[in-house]
């Protein structure tokens, strides 16, 4: 037979843990809604997609790819995850970030010919970012 002290405590810490995995639980639930997650352009080639759905898609910006339309804002661009590439098509303001070899997710839809006609996309840096401001000086520093 267990001592009562001791199956006090034992209660108590399964009353704890049964607590705090039901917070999490709830927690996990309502910000499920909240989570991004996009595919690269490999697993996408592999996704049988509804007509008109919605999904997001990261890579790479394709050096040479980007490619401005007539219209003032519209271009077009190539995404790789450096095994399989897919044109986007955007049309709108590119952020700021937005390069040339720069990291992207592109949300939006995908056309019956594979194009990606994008609503949004977001321009990703690399944890090595220097604001501008503070890359003349560090490379200075480095030449000597």
């Amino acid at each position: 037979m267990m001592h009562p002290l001791r199956k006090q405590r034992l209660i108590w810490i399964v009353v704890i843990t049964i607590l705090l995995g039901s917070a999490a639980a709830l927690a996990l639930y309502a910000l499920r809604q909240n989570i991004d997650l996009f595919f690269t352009p490999s697993q996408l080639a592999s996704q049988h997609l509804q007509r008109n759905q919605s999904i997001r898609v990261g890579g790479w910006v394709v050096k040479g790819s980007v490619a401005h339309k007539t219209k003032q804002f519209s271009l077009q661009f190539v995404i790789t995850d450096h095994q399989k590439n897919l044109m986007v098509y955007y049309d709108g303001i590119l952020p700021d970030l937005f390069r040339e070899g720069q990291a992207v997710v592109v949300d939006g839809t995908v056309n019956p010919q594979g194009v990606l006609l994008a609503r949004e996309v977001l321009a990703k840096h690399d944890e090595n970012y220097t604001p501008p401001l503070l890359q003349a000086p560090v490379a200075q520093r480095e030449k000597s």
